[in-house]
């Protein structure tokens, strides 16, 4: 008898999840630690920057201090910014080298940066901890069957007047394929690329958008901005 009868059992939408997770390919914390020691050249937001989208938000007055998650946190760059500017702050990913690297450079600039190695489907914080949630990237390698845990996880870990931000891939910069195309496919092609009207039907559900743009190309060497992103700002629904 093939073992797999008895072990490959639905009984729950759980375990739905699960045997979706399980066909699909997989990059997990094993490729992206062989990622992030990829050559600083090589990978745009690998640079020691903070968004541009961020820096606006503290320009305009938007942010000032509080708690402030990041996830998928990476090199840890927009998480050191957020503390330079008064936030306290947790930075999580689930790379080990990703971390590793984030520490060392709070380290480096005399900074207090919490950084777990977790994804945010393992972390654990009270509801209603943080006044600013921060996603530079991380949405568009959700694997579609996954979102509503993701955001719904946002939502509830964002205080009532605190704000969600997050850049995503448009058309130009992930592949233009539907959720449907991730399970024919067996891949979500490196991360997926939203159009408006996609981006804002799924995020609306959850939260009220106060922004939505592509981002703008930055001149500035500074400063990260790359139009192959979508820009958005957000409040959680009343």
């Amino acid at each position: 008898m093939d073992n797999n009868l008895n072990e490959e059992i639905i009984k729950t939408e759980d375990d739905v999840l699960d045997m979706l997770d399980n066909l699909l390919e997989k990059r997990e914390s094993d490729w992206w630690d062989k990622f992030y020691l990829r050559d600083i050249s090589s990978v745009p937001f690998f640079s020691d920057i903070p968004d541009c989208n961020i820096v606006s938000y503290f320009e305009r007055g938007l942010l000032s201090r509080g708690h402030a998650l990041d996830v998928g946190c990476g090199r840890g760059r927009n998480s050191i910014y957020l503390a330079e500017n008064g936030f306290n702050v947790t930075g999580i990913d689930f790379s080990n080298t990703s971390i590793k690297i984030a520490r060392e450079k709070s380290i480096e600039g005399s900074l207090e940066v919490t950084f777990l190695c977790k994804s945010i489907f393992d972390f654990e914080a009270d509801n209603e901890s943080f006044d600013f949630i921060y996603d530079g990237g991380c949405f568009h390698h959700i694997k579609p069957h996954r979102r509503y845990r993701y955001l719904s996880t946002i939502s509830k870990l964002l205080k009532p007047n605190g704000y969600f931000a997050m850049n995503c891939f448009n058309l130009k910069g992930g592949a233009n394929i539907s959720d449907y195309d991730v399970y024919r496919q067996n891949s979500m092609c490196g991360g997926m690329g939203f159009t408006e009207y996609k981006l804002k039907n799924i995020l609306e559900h959850y939260f009220d958008l106060l922004e939505f743009e592509e981002m703008k190309e930055s001149k500035d060497n500074n400063i990260f901005g790359k139009s192959f992103l979508w820009s958005v700002l957000m409040k959680k629904k009343s």
